[in-house]
């Protein structure tokens, strides 16, 4: 059975051709999934009891179901836990800071990136999720916020998963994501973070629209990235970054380069300076984020201090940079922190 939130409107006029029913009635079915938040067929009441029925009989809606949610000390991180129609579950976390209300979406049950400081990869890869179960993360959110008179105004897909690796469903869920007729979200506060799958990042930079990219990048140099995230034997640190270079050139957009710090590995002093000599020229910011502890993990936070001589050493060369403020890391909802579940 097809899954009613993996078509795009111009599939839902089709479908209703096909089924002998009028085009319309495709705009106000989504209308009620996205923006009245209806999660029946059987509820839309200006649709009759025969198109109902079709409804019913042709798709599977919804396709996720809320196990459990966690909210964090200070009120400002959520996490929800999915349970997905073969029992398999994920994650992803909505984040308040000040007018922005931001879902970090998963786009696979597990990883296949294995990176030495994420929970995410642990157990490998599953299975990849359909657009659906990413569009449905989006809506049940969705839905939460306007009990509230709010709405989802960002998307990151950084959640659980590698999106190049799931680029068909990545492309779909962004066009959906985007679309007037569903959530009308700019492109400009979509973003989608890769380890730099080079193919993925040159189909991305050739898509219609131009979302923002990032790219995980936790060291300066391909010997140490390599133990750090050990996907990157499959592509050379020198080749992804021409490939992020060419997606800066052809959409516009700037890039931001993530650097997880991890104590006595890569937040040393000639870190930085390396780290500063392979970015100097280039039109992007450097988000450092200090390590998020992960059970079963050997790894550190770096001390206040030695973030701090890190990040001067960057400036000081002229290199933009943010400092992530961790949220969510007392319900394991930071970033590095979402994990499979049992």
């Amino acid at each position: 059975m097809q899954e009613f939130c993996s078509l795009s409107l111009e599939e839902c006029k089709q479908w209703m051709e096909e089924s002998g029913e009028k085009p319309f009635r495709a705009a106000q079915i989504f209308d009620w999934v996205y923006q009245k938040g209806c999660l029946s067929f059987d509820a839309m009441t200006n649709m009759s009891k025969d198109l109902r029925a079709k409804l019913n009989s042709s798709f599977c809606f919804p396709s996720l179901k809320c196990i459990r949610t966690l909210n964090s000390e200070d009120g400002e991180t959520i996490k929800f836990l999915w349970e997905l129609r073969d029992q398999k579950r994920v994650e992803s976390v909505l984040i308040l800071s000040k007018e922005r209300r931001t879902v970090c979406v998963s786009i696979q049950v597990g990883c296949p990136a294995r990176c030495a400081f994420c929970a995410s990869g642990k157990e490998g890869l599953k299975r990849n999720l359909t657009p659906a179960e990413v569009v449905e993360q989006v809506l049940h959110i969705d839905r939460f916020l306007k009990e509230k008179g709010e709405r989802v105004s960002h998307i990151v897909f950084m959640g659980m998963g590698e999106p190049m690796e799931n680029y068909e469903t990545l492309v779909k869920a962004i066009q959906i994501l985007n679309d007037p007729s569903a959530f009308h979200i700019s492109q400009r506060r979509i973003t989608v973070s890769t380890v730099g799958v080079v193919e993925g990042i040159r189909k991305l930079a050739q898509e219609p629209f131009k979302v923002n990219l990032v790219l995980s990048l936790h060291a300066p140099n391909q010997h140490l990235r390599k133990k750090i995230i050990p996907y990157a034997r499959k592509y050379p640190l020198e080749e992804i970054l021409m490939a992020m270079d060419e997606y800066a050139e052809k959409t516009g957009r700037d890039i931001t380069y993530e650097y997880t710090l991890l104590s006595g590995l890569n937040d040393q002093r000639e870190h930085a300076e390396e780290l500063a000599q392979l970015l100097s020229g280039k039109q992007c910011t450097v988000n450092l984020i200090p390590y998020n502890p992960v059970e079963g993990l050997r790894l550190h936070r770096p001390e206040k201090q030695a973030i701090e001589e890190f990040r001067f050493i960057l400036e000081d060369h002229r290199i933009n940079t943010t400092w992530r403020y961790t949220k969510g890391k007392d319900i394991a909802a930071a970033c590095g922190q979402l994990a499979l579940q049992k």
